[in-house]
């Protein structure tokens, strides 16, 4: 009888959260998004999203700098050279930012590119706080290049 209720009340639990979630949202708690901007790719975690307002809170996880104008944002991923750069934002504070910005990511770009965040041999992860640096940059370019996205 106790496994019984605890099914039932699983189920609920799982009723609920799937009515409580705004399925008006095209991005998901937990989902990587990208921001693509000049050369350079910001990946995030989606955290929130909040649709009232048009803006979603990211947990940054990486900036991508690619190097020339041989990268395309666009799938097929691969077929874009390696990047010159890939700095480890785990440790960055969050965004939030406009959700209009953001597109999801493809899982073959993003686990190549953690794989290669987490190498032992760290030649392809910058210091945290050249990362830190680079993701300032990002974020004030971002700002200069879509004001209108960024309500006063």
């Amino acid at each position: 009888m106790l496994r019984f209720l605890s099914k039932i009340d699983q189920v609920d639990l799982f009723l609920f959260t799937r009515v409580t979630m705004d399925s008006s949202s095209p991005f998901q708690s937990g989902q990587i998004v990208k921001l693509d901007h000049d050369h350079h790719c910001l990946y995030a975690e989606v955290i929130q999203v909040v649709t009232t307002r048009q803006v979603c809170w990211v947990r940054p996880l990486m900036l991508v700098e690619f190097s020339g104008e041989d990268h395309s944002p666009e799938p097929p991923f691969w077929a874009s050279p390696p990047p010159q750069n890939l700095y480890n934002l785990r440790d960055s504070s969050d965004l939030i930012w406009p959700l209009k910005l953001f597109q999801p990511a493809i899982d073959t770009e993003v686990i190549p590119l953690l794989v290669q965040l987490d190498s032992p041999d760290g030649k392809n992860s910058q210091a945290a706080t050249t990362a830190h640096q680079q993701l300032r940059t990002f974020i004030r370019q971002v700002w200069q290049a879509y004001p209108d996205a960024f309500p006063q």
